[in-house]
């Protein structure tokens, strides 16, 4: 759920503690222009007057990156499905693009130190063509089944988008390792720090959008696919390999 309350924002927070703490804001500053890393120690408003721009539409934009990062409660099929694909799917498309630049970046500045995740850009990269190809194989083929309102064969397309969140799951804990955790060493730039807290956010999203759909969705169709095959097994009610 975005929080679409400017003032929920303080625009006397420094720019640099800004994108370390608001995910996705560091796509913003840099698209406006605003210096969140030799510059970080300067006031929003400060740093947006000295580029001339509007405070309260840049704290608007940057109040849509607010997001729960609890799940819904919602279950019935076709609202969940709408959910996930705003919560989650449009998420991870925006997420990950910047997250690539900033991993880029730190591994080119900083190749000397001993702490750098080298490797990570890469494996961001991986991680992106992996889950943008699943969600599209979702959105196009088995989120339309589901509304429909499933059939007996629905079983198979599941088992394959439970075995892919396995993967992703393998993902995340080569993720988690590379970068200790989603911990900056100290003295960690804001931009190394910025794309720690992104992936950080990253982590928990895919986590609980691989729960909504394992957990709460599926089982739903699994159930009535078993029945309409006789009671067979057409579908795991397994894990999604990421706890």
């Amino acid at each position: 759920m975005n929080a679409p309350v400017a003032e929920t924002l303080n625009p006397t927070q420094s720019i640099g503690q800004l994108a370390v703490e608001l995910p996705g804001a560091t796509a913003v500053f840099r698209r406006l222009k605003l210096d969140f890393c030799c510059g970080g120690h300067l006031s929003l408003a400060t740093a947006v007057a000295e580029r001339g721009l509007d405070l309260q539409a840049v704290l608007a934009e940057l109040a849509v990156l607010q997001r729960d990062s609890a799940p819904t409660g919602i279950t019935e099929p076709r609202a969940l499905i709408d959910h996930i694909i705003a919560r989650y799917h449009e998420v991870h498309r925006a997420q990950l693009p910047e997250l690539i630049r900033m991993a880029q970046r730190v591994e080119t500045v900083h190749r000397a130190n001993p702490e750098v995740p080298a490797g990570l850009a890469q494996l961001l990269e991986d991680i992106q063509h992996e889950l943008v190809t699943h969600m599209h194989k979702e959105e196009s083929i088995l989120f339309p089944m589901l509304k429909s309102g499933g059939n007996p064969f629905v079983g198979q397309p599941i088992n394959v988008m439970r075995a892919e969140h396995v993967e992703h799951g393998a993902a995340l804990e080569r993720l988690a390792a590379l970068t200790h955790d989603a911990t900056p060493p100290a003295g960690a730039c804001n931009t190394w720090r910025a794309l720690y807290s992104g992936i950080a956010q990253l982590s928990d999203d895919l986590i609980n959008h691989i729960h909504l759909e394992n957990n709460v969705l599926f089982p739903q169709f699994e159930a009535q696919a078993r029945q309409a095959m006789g009671g067979g097994d057409c579908g795991s009610s397994g894990g999604c390999g990421c706890s």
